[in-house]
């Protein structure tokens, strides 16, 4: 079992699903990637670069990227319903993150750290 399969298996039972497709689709939009974990988080690495990190919580899920994709995508973050903080995308079960946002995002944070 992988450190991700792990860290899924641990999260709340009702995100498990939320996070297996995140997953997913981070992969695909990064497959030169590494699985880490870091800081107690499942992410993707390109070279040095954390590109992107997932993480569950009691109450929601978090998808974590550079700053510049945040600010480059508010505006669909904004239209999908979620909240966003500087480095982040928040998504429930109600309210999950829309698959091709979550590449969007994996991509423009790897656009803008270069790797």
């Amino acid at each position: 079992m992988s450190e991700h399969d792990s860290y899924i298996s641990g999260a709340p039972e009702k995100f498990r699903p939320l996070l297996e497709r995140l997953r997913g689709e981070l992969a695909a939009a990064l497959p030169d990637a590494s699985e880490i974990v870091k800081y107690d988080m499942p992410g993707f690495q390109v070279g040095d670069s954390i590109v992107a990190g997932y993480a569950a919580f009691s109450r929601q899920c978090g998808l974590y990227v550079s700053p510049g994709a945040i600010t480059a995508l508010a505006d669909d973050i904004a239209a999908a319903g979620l909240k966003a903080t500087k480095t982040g995308v928040t998504f429930t079960v109600r309210q999950p993150i829309p698959d091709d946002l979550a590449r969007e995002l994996a991509l423009a944070s790897r656009r803008e750290l270069g790797v």
